[in-house]
């Protein structure tokens, strides 16, 4: 189950294509239509942050990436509420235009953290950019 769907939380990225928010931002990776998405501007490394109002346990993730602009080398990181970071993992995206589930070790679903972020260290993208279409939190 999405827990993005049931708390209050903000999202930041590193960049949008052209700063055409109303075309290419953030929101649309939450608004569930597949014919939206967050389009990140060139250049690596390309980033999105998801901040909670309250801590939150986290089991999972999903992407739903576009063809030809997934992540390849990726790392999540989750903080704590007083910002110490908490967990630490690589995963490794396909590039394919289905969801992808990605499981948390195990170690870090027990604790509870107020911040996330996933950072895209290269893309399949020539000039480093990422498209999402979907990102999914799971409690």
């Amino acid at each position: 189950m999405d827990i993005l769907t049931n708390v209050n939380f903000n999202c930041r990225v590193s960049s949008v294509l052209n700063k055409e928010v109303k075309q290419y931002g953030k929101q649309f990776m939450f608004d569930a239509k597949e014919e939206t998405s967050w389009t990140s501007d060139e250049g690596r490394p390309q980033w999105i942050t998801v901040s909670f109002d309250e801590p939150q346990n986290i089991s999972g993730f999903s992407f739903q990436f576009q063809g030809g602009f997934a992540g390849l080398k990726s790392e999540l990181i989750m903080f704590s509420a007083d910002g110490a970071e908490i967990h630490q993992e690589p995963f490794y995206p396909e590039d394919i235009n289905s969801p992808q589930l990605f499981q948390v070790q195990d170690a870090a679903r027990e604790k509870a953290c107020s911040k996330i972020k996933f950072i895209f260290e290269s893309s399949t993208d020539f000039f480093g950019r990422i498209i999402v279409y979907n990102l999914q939190l799971l409690s």
